[in-house]
């Protein structure tokens, strides 16, 4: 199973000490504010357990992201497969950080990480990110890391109800803008 190291964060496998500060992170509205609800303990437990699994398969996935001068766990980021009820294809990076950690670079810091990784180790001809129309930090990421948006590519996301959220946003990036 593959690390990422950058200059100030780890991106590694899942321990047991992270799931608490993953639960309470996903139990705040506020992390959670792009997202139809927030989740329980034991979702986070599930998704946390499946997260490991993936990497544990397959070398890569969403790593768990800790800051390394401190150990610190403020989240995770890494790629994944788009799921198959999606209007597209291909492999999607993320990233969701605790509160206390944004605003200090870590999100864009990392993807940058996931994104050479993905073109450098896996080949992978082209990167994709979603979220809603209205996560604009999200957004701001995307685009700090080279990425960018079609309008063609909009669509309403299908495992969301109707409403503000269910609106999404692609944006992209070749392997070889990124190396440009």
């Amino acid at each position: 199973m593959s690390e990422l190291r950058t200059e100030r964060l780890l991106l590694r496998a899942w321990r047991p000490a992270d799931l608490a500060p993953w639960a309470a992170m996903n139990a705040d509205p506020e992390v959670r504010r792009y997202f139809p609800a927030v989740l329980t303990h034991e979702q986070s437990a599930a998704s946390a357990a499946r997260f490991q699994a993936d990497l544990d398969e397959r070398g890569w996935g969403w790593w768990a992201v800790e800051v390394r001068t401190t150990g610190e766990f403020i989240g995770f980021t890494g790629l994944d497969p788009v799921d198959e009820d999606m209007p597209f294809t291909g492999v999607e990076a993320g990233w969701r950080l605790a509160r206390p950690a944004w605003g200090h670079g870590y999100a864009t810091e990392a993807a940058r990480a996931v994104l050479a990784f993905g073109f450098t180790t896996l080949g992978l001809p082209e990167i994709l990110a979603v979220t809603t129309s209205t996560n604009l930090r999200s957004q701001a990421v995307m685009r700090r890391i080279g990425m960018t948006c079609d309008p063609a590519d909009d669509f309403d996301n299908p495992d969301v109800p109707d409403g503000p959220l269910r609106r999404n946003v692609v944006y992209r990036i070749s392997a070889r803008t990124a190396r440009a």
